[in-house]
């Protein structure tokens, strides 16, 4: 296994024992679990990628439980199923709890040193490809090191260069140095994979005590802190320990100095791709001028003394990066510790890979991580686990296996990038998932652990165990609700504040009338304690059940309508761009730019979601229909595209 950065490889150190010695290079040992950029896990989309690393007994989560100092469920007035869980990590703990767990795992290695080249071979003429990879060879040393699977996951350091104002510097992260011009070579010429170059930032690292918080807007955690892992029931800081985060705004006084400095900044006048979600201030200000910007102040630890400025990514000299922040009112007297810059990295085109993460054309090669077009330490550690489950299965001559996006996000991440490809790089959002009122953040481990033991062999016997309880525990407590059939008066009676219609009459189940929104399972259990007070453990997992079991089976019948309105004429006079339904900005610009004449067409656009497609789909089919009744009517001839600009749907 190749690293330069850790959370790709925070995955399944139960196969590591059983698929014989392992060995992780990695340029320095003492940055093993450092976060190159915002110490932070989770968010929207985010969060539940770490539930389902966590479900597979992957490590973030419990890692993230351990180093968390502000815990938050981000998106909590929408329903449960696009909550984000969400912390923010003390950078040195979040090391020391990684370290301490990779460097005490059994038959695995650590060897500081970089990478030169992979070694190659014949093929087996029994597996596809054209190249077989059989080990490594590490800089300066000229014995190889032999091996049945590698993975790759450079992060940010495949042919890395570092931008700051008008110089540049290889590297991948400050301080460090890029991986071998060898590795690079390797790829392109030797393996003849197709490579791209993409961009990232960071910003500047503020002294605390320069800061005036007084005027930022406060913004507390959650009082009661939410663990990731499905292990814990509480997580390392205690309520009452965790710091908070404050919220500012740009100023018109920032735009100004960022269209002053353009001229001194190279790393904006680059044609490499940046983060759409996560962009730099200078490419705000450019892409969106008289703007107003959020700028996050969130702490770096329980005892350091920076702030990390989330939002004020930026790459122009010190002196200027001085100057704008303190055209912020709270940052008017701040103090830079270290100045913001920006990377510039190789990555493989991700559609050269299978659903397994290995090379399609190169046995024995796996990448994860930025190296496939990503970005963020939780998509980073969802591929580390896959790759590393698929490259252990490959060592003990096992088949590979997928996780289907109807049962995942990190299915959905895979199918994304295998399938499309990326022109800039990807984050996980909620809304790229079609499924996702069944891929909540509360079931990951009923959708994924016990697959993971009985399929894929990467959990622990311990968490299997505890998995099956909860499994159990909630068939047995769901059935208690079913058993519970009333009339409505008799539920008015044991409910007496439920808000029900009087005129209802029809027998109701408690799983019923656990979907309305009054009703706690708290409530039922206090009204039935005989048969439902045992379950209290599972209060909120019930209640979620509840809410979105009519959902979950709308959603399948949906895509399976979908897959019969293939045929379906797209209106060209839409206006994507206006549309009142859910799609991101990113989709709504691929629809409007290409103007898909069918939504068969629209399916295969490569960066389009299925998510998108429903919601299309949707739009279509009821416009078409208030269209053809309006043509009843003489006052009412129009267009479906008419209709559709209109926002005829509530």
């Amino acid at each position: 296994m190749l690293t330069k950065k850790l959370p790709p490889l925070q995955r399944f150190l139960s196969l590591v024992s059983r698929t014989g010695e392992s060995c992780r290079p990695t340029a320095k040992i003492q940055t093993i679990g450092a976060l190159s950029c915002n110490p932070s896990l989770g968010g929207v989309g985010k969060g539940q990628l770490v539930r389902e690393v966590d479900a597979l007994d992957g490590l973030c989560g419990r890692a993230g439980d351990w180093a968390g100092i502000h815990f938050s469920i981000l998106n909590r007035r929408k329903g449960p199923a696009v909550w984000g869980p969400r912390a923010q990590l003390d950078r040195q703990r979040y090391r020391t709890f990684i370290q301490s767990e990779l460097l005490s795992t059994p038959r695995l290695t650590v060897l500081e040193g970089s990478v030169e080249e992979l070694l190659l071979s014949e093929t087996n003429p029994e597996e596809p490809g054209t190249h077989r990879v059989t080990g490594i060879r590490l800089a300066n040393e000229g014995t190889p090191i032999s091996a049945s699977s590698v993975i790759l996951t450079t992060g940010t350091f495949l042919s890395g260069l570092l931008f700051m104002g008008q110089s540049e510097s290889p590297g991948g992260r400050i301080g460090d140095a890029p991986s071998s011009a060898g590795l690079s070579h390797t790829l392109r010429e030797r393996l003849g994979l197709r490579v791209g170059r993409l961009r990232t930032g960071t910003p500047p690292r503020i002294l605390k005590d320069s800061v005036d918080l007084s005027l930022a807007h406060l913004h507390p955690p959650d009082s009661v802190p939410t663990p990731f892992s499905f292990l814990n029931t509480h997580t390392r800081c205690k309520p009452e320990e965790q710091l908070p985060c404050y919220l500012t705004y740009t100023t018109p006084g920032v735009e100004r100095v960022v269209k002053e400095s353009l001229h001194l900044n190279c790393h904006i006048q680059q044609d490499a791709k940046g983060p759409r979600y996560c962009p730099s201030i200078e490419s705000r200000v450019v892409r969106f001028p008289g703007r107003q910007h959020q700028v996050w102040l969130e702490p770096e630890g329980l005892t350091s003394d920076l702030l990390y400025p989330q939002g004020l990514s930026m790459t122009m000299p010190p002196d200027i990066q001085l100057r704008l922040i303190r055209e912020i009112p709270p940052l008017q007297r701040a103090e830079i510790h270290t100045p913001g810059y920006g990377v510039q990295y190789d990555f493989v085109c991700p559609t050269q890979l299978s659903p397994a993460l290995q090379v399609k054309s190169t046995q024995g090669l796996f990448l994860a991580g930025q190296i496939n077009g990503t970005t963020g330490y939780e998509e980073a550690a969802a591929q580390g686990l896959w790759a590393g489950v698929n490259a252990a299965r490959s060592a003990l001559s096992m088949p590979p296996v997928a996780l289907s996006r109807t049962e995942s996000y990190i299915g959905v991440l895979i199918d994304d990038l295998v399938s499309r490809g990326v022109t800039e790089p990807y984050r996980m959002f909620t809304s790229r998932a079609e499924y996702r009122t069944s891929l909540r953040p509360d079931n990951a481990d009923l959708r994924l652990t016990l697959k993971g033991f009985e399929e894929v062999g990467c959990v622990s016997p311990l968490r299997y165990q505890e998995a099956v309880r909860v499994r159990d525990s909630l068939q047995e407590a769901q059935a208690a609700l079913q058993t519970l059939s009333l009339s409505s008066p008799k539920w008015r009676k044991a409910l007496p504040d439920m808000r029900m219609s009087e005129t209802k009459s029809t027998l109701l189940t408690g799983m019923d009338v656990l979907q309305y929104n009054d009703v706690t399972f708290e409530m039922l259990s206090s009204a039935f304690p005989e048969s439902l007070s045992r379950h209290m453990e599972f209060a909120q997992r019930l209640k979620i059940e509840a809410v979105y079991k009519p959902h979950c089976d709308l959603q399948k019948k949906e895509i399976k309508r979908i897959q019969k309105e293939e045929n379906m004429s797209l209106p060209q006079d839409i206006d994507y761009l206006t549309l009142p339904v859910s799609m991101s900005q990113e989709v709504r610009e691929i629809l409007d730019r290409v103007r898909p004449s069918t939504l068969g067409a629209a399916t295969r656009l490569e960066g389009m979601t299925p998510a998108a497609i429903v919601h299309l789909l949707n739009y279509v089919r009821t416009a078409a229909q208030r269209e053809r009744r309006n043509t009843k009517t003489p006052k009412g001839r129009e267009r479906a595209g008419d209709v559709c600009k209109r926002g005829v749907l509530t």
